[in-house]
């Protein structure tokens, strides 16, 4: 059985890490994709990081729950989560319903690139078992990776974020951002950012959809 126990306290992460393995550059103009809602109690842009959590479909949430045991704001956490592709973004995003539903919340689609290059802890890579983990950090109970996660923030402040496997498509990358310091990253301004309900990803999202097995709304 894969092991993914409460983390280590954070000096014992930070002795641990190993810069030259376990820290991935992901290169400066490199392409990432996010699903996020426009509409809704909690609307978004493009670029927001969002100070509220640990919400309990949100892997590596960093933000410590509040004096009630709910989550709380927490100015200085900030996250916010991206793929390598539209597939990757759609797979997790939708993962609780498998139904793509492009008028609700009013979702909208942004690619950017990022305008420096983002230092990223791999945890598809032998970090986690060093740590005490397994590759579950990436498809365990969530309650336990945002523990992680916390830890992890702890230990490694200059850290942009987190490379993972989507437990949602296939173990393809993903990626979580944490500010600050990420925030010093993103771009003026996105690639693209289109409403889900654009006809021009219609075609797009149905093949990723049939490749899923989602339904598309």
């Amino acid at each position: 059985m894969a092991r993914l126990p409460q983390p280590p306290e954070p000096a014992a992460l930070r002795s641990l890490l190993r810069p030259g393995e376990d820290v991935l550059s992901l290169a400066a103009g490199t392409r990432l994709v996010r699903i996020f809602a426009a509409g809704g109690r909690h609307r978004q842009r493009w670029n927001t990081f969002r100070r509220f959590g640990p919400m309990p479909h949100a892997r590596f949430d960093p933000q410590p729950l509040g004096p009630d045991g709910l989550p709380a704001t927490s100015p200085n956490q900030g996250v916010i989560y991206f793929g390598l592709s539209a597939r990757t973004s759609v797979a997790e995003v939708f993962q609780a319903s498998s139904i793509v539903d492009r008028s609700t919340r009013r979702p909208q689609l942004v690619v950017l690139r990022p305008r420096r290059t983002l230092r990223l802890l791999d945890l598809a890579g032998l970090w986690p078992t060093r740590a005490g983990a397994s590759q579950e950090i990436s498809t365990g109970p969530k309650i336990v990776t945002q523990a992680w996660a916390r830890a992890i923030r702890a230990a490694h402040p200059d850290l942009d974020g987190l490379w993972y496997r989507s437990s949602m498509d296939s173990g393809d990358p993903a990626i979580c951002l944490w500010d600050p310091l990420s925030g010093t990253a993103l771009p003026a301004e996105p690639d693209v950012l289109l409403p889900l309900d654009h006809p021009g990803l219609d075609l797009p999202l149905a093949r990723i959809c049939a490749q899923l097995g989602y339904m598309l709304l």
